[in-house]
Parts: structure tokens; sequence; C-alpha cells
């Protein structure tokens, strides 16, 4: 795996930095804005998410005047899904195809069986 690789994946390990991302996910906003949506959380503690997120490519801030405006990069996003996730797809898409097809076999063999009387 490349470093650029396990920047994303300790970055995407935080619970907080995943929030982020979900908000920038709507548009780009300011830090100011990110900051407001933690408030059980200081400013620091906030850009300090803001720069792990940076350092792993997933977040871009561009400076216009005073205000910092971040926004999602999904490039790295897309480099694991293609190294990583779709990999297995097939794998899961098999294995769910195997469940479907035991509880329908499950279920014919219910609607099959004789009902008993049931004693009075």
């Amino acid at each position: 795996m490349s470093r650029d690789q396990d920047a994303v994946w300790k970055a995407l390990a935080d619970p907080t930095r995943r929030e982020i991302l979900d908000l920038l996910k709507d548009g780009p906003r300011q830090t100011t804005e990110i900051v407001d949506q933690f408030p059980q959380l200081s400013r620091f503690g906030v850009m300090k998410h803001l720069d792990v997120l940076r350092e792993a490519g997933l977040v871009r801030t561009r400076t216009k005047g005073r205000l910092r405006v971040n926004s999602l990069n999904v490039a790295p996003l897309r480099e694991i899904v293609e190294r990583w996730i779709s990999k297995y797809e097939g794998f899961w898409a098999n294995t769910m195809l195997r469940v479907k097809d035991l509880a329908e076999e499950e279920v014919k063999e219910v609607q099959t069986k004789p009902k008993r009387k049931k004693a009075k």
C-alpha cells in the first residue's frame, strides 16, 4: 500500500473526520461553518482534524481574503474503492446470492410441508 493510501485510511479511521467529510459532501464550507458543527470540540481540535484530512488529500482548502473555504476531494476515496473495495464486490454479491437461495429454499420447504391438524 502506498504512503498516500496509508494517510487516507488513517484519516478515515476517525469518526469526527468522517463527519467532516460528510459535511463537505454537500458542498464547500468555510472553516467557521465546520467548527460550528462540532460544539464539543475546540476550534483548534477541528483545525487539527482538517489538517489530517488535507494531508491525506481528502480536503482542499482555498483562501478568499480572511476566509478559508474547504471542499471535498474524492479522488483518494476513489483510489481506495478501486484498489480495495471493488476487489471484494464479487465475493459479497456471490455470498448474498447464496443467502437468498437458501432463504428461498427454506420458504419452499415450509410452504410444501403438510399442515398438522390441531388436537382437540
